[in-house]
């Protein structure tokens, strides 16, 4: 059997909860977690799944290299960065 250790827990971002304060919604935070007996590490994202008016799930990785965009939308399969979020959760509060 699997034995994790959670390292580290990391809030959800501030800013991206100001924006959907309006909406209904649930937050599970990012959890870093360390497989006992070996040196391996795994990342939960930050989800973010908005229920009404739409329904939207974003999840926020910690560390993302490649192109600077942490976040990734599921229902549009697609990577986004901060300003790009802000902007489509805008949109859809008009």
């Amino acid at each position: 059997m699997f034995e994790f250790e959670v390292i580290q827990e990391i809030k959800a971002n501030d800013e991206i909860l100001e924006i959907i304060k309006g909406y209904n919604y649930t937050v599970k935070n990012c959890k870093i977690k360390h497989l006992k007996t070996t040196n391996l590490q795994f990342i939960e994202p930050t989800e973010y799944l908005i229920i009404y008016p739409i329904t939207l799930t974003i999840y926020e990785y910690k560390v993302n290299e490649i192109a600077n965009k942490p976040f990734y939308i599921k229902e549009h399969k697609r990577k986004y960065n901060l300003k790009e979020i802000k902007q489509i959760l805008i949109k859809l509060k008009i």
